[in-house]
């Protein structure tokens, strides 16, 4: 593994949520996957993670975030109220915060791109689905508020 990493900018569209994440470089493919539930499908939502990677949230009016959780209520769906854009995902698991990231949220550097999959964990179990988050989403999360 590399410690070489790169920043990489993202947020809603209004710029009430915004996130810079420090991602570890292996390649400048980075890994998205096309999440096959109604709800991702509806967004257009497409996620990116990496264990190594840490993410810094920063919201600018904090109740113009919200959350939304369906299905087995271990995520926090984060949108922007404002602009409706859906950002990123957060996953409490004992005590600490793991997240993924909607990559139409993102600015890539330049010579980056996203290699796409699609995913699909309906029938997943509820201990098996935390044990993948622990594992594979981004695990250092961190928050700011700007007033």
């Amino acid at each position: 593994m590399t410690s070489e990493t790169v920043n990489i900018s993202g947020g809603c569209h209004c710029g009430d949520i915004r996130y810079q994440l420090e991602w570890p470089v292996q390649s400048q493919q980075i890994p998205a996957r096309a999440c096959g539930c109604s709800y991702c499908t509806r967004f257009s939502a497409t996620w990116t993670s990496h264990p190594e990677a840490s993410i810094d949230v920063t919201f600018q009016t904090p109740d113009m975030a919200t959350r939304y959780r369906f299905g087995t209520s271990t995520a926090d769906f984060i949108h922007c109220v404002n602009c409706g854009v859906l950002c990123l995902a957060i996953s409490p698991i004992d005590g600490h915060d793991y997240a993924v990231v909607n990559i139409n949220t993102l600015s890539l550097p330049k010579g980056f791109v996203f290699d796409r999959s699609h995913s699909d964990f309906s029938g997943e179990e509820t201990p098996d689905r935390l044990a993948r988050r622990k594992q594979r989403w981004i695990g250092t999360v961190k928050y700011q508020i700007r007033r």
